[in-house]
């Protein structure tokens, strides 16, 4: 980023494009105001030049609304409307397109969700059912056999969620690495950063599960217990963990992480 400022009066369109995609692609791994800062340039560049090409709308637009989104999921931030215009102004730029592939259909809806509009489209989303998302969920079941639960589904047009609790307004997402920036369980990556704050702006509560957190049965029980007092129900006793300040499982909340 140091570079990108030293040369930023240098960029054309795709050179701009591509660093807002590249920022956002590494989520929480760059310092926010750092972040905020050098996409407020950007943005304001690209508004400069009436002609783009839908690939390089589609790409600022998303990198714009995952500034956004660690600006939304982050309450000691000042939120800045700047970034929500110009999120505005690309969209209007992209709404009446009919993109062919997936990706860009997913990026207009996710637009569309996040200024509370009609989607002009509905993406046709692909589900991917992964062995721990299905074990857990298996285990979930069993534990409160009454509940209701819905799997891969697509809410206000977004991209399919791992397991809805419709009766609890809960989204569970089940995390492997692809959800980590270098697959840490840590530093999560743009993608997983804006679709819990498009869950949250909808009205969903949102529980992110680390599969690194699920191991084992016991480990699962402890999340599943940590959900049932979510939903108020008494969970049972399967033994405590001990949080080690400033670890993983301490910053999940024990296989649990609800951001602000």
């Amino acid at each position: 980023l140091p570079h990108v400022n030293a040369q930023k009066d240098q960029f054309i369109p795709q050179h701009i494009a591509n660093l807002l995609w590249a920022m956002a692609k590494l989520g929480e791994l760059f310092e926010l105001n750092l972040v905020k800062s050098t996409t407020e340039y950007l943005v304001y560049q690209i508004s400069q030049y009436p002609q783009l090409s839908q690939q390089n709308i589609s790409m600022s637009l998303w990198g714009v609304m995952v500034c956004c989104a660690r600006l939304f999921l982050d309450s000691n931030a000042n939120k800045n409307n700047v970034f929500e215009k110009q999120l505005a102004a690309l969209f209007s730029r992209l709404e009446n397109t009919s993109p062919d592939n997936v990706e860009d259909q997913s990026v207009i809806a996710m637009a569309a969700s996040w200024l509370g509009r009609a989607c002009p489209i509905v993406p046709h989303y692909q589900t991917n059912l992964s062995k721990p998302q299905a074990d857990f969920r298996t285990l979930l079941q069993s534990c409160i056999p009454s509940l209701q639960i819905e799997e891969e589904k697509s809410l206000n047009a977004l991209p399919p969620v791992d397991l809805l609790l419709p009766d609890h307004n809960m989204v569970i997402e089940v995390q492997g690495p692809s959800h980590y920036v270098g697959g840490d369980f840590n530093t999560r990556n743009g993608s997983t950063l804006l679709k819990i704050a498009l869950l949250q702006k909808s009205g969903f509560e949102v529980i992110e599960i680390p599969i690194n957190q699920l191991r084992s049965q016991d480990s699962m029980k402890l999340c599943i217990d940590r959900i049932k007092t979510r939903l108020k129900i008494p969970p049972k006793s399967h033994g405590s963990v001990s949080l080690k300040s400033g670890s993983a499982d301490e910053k999940y909340g024990t296989a649990l992480y609800k951001p602000k």
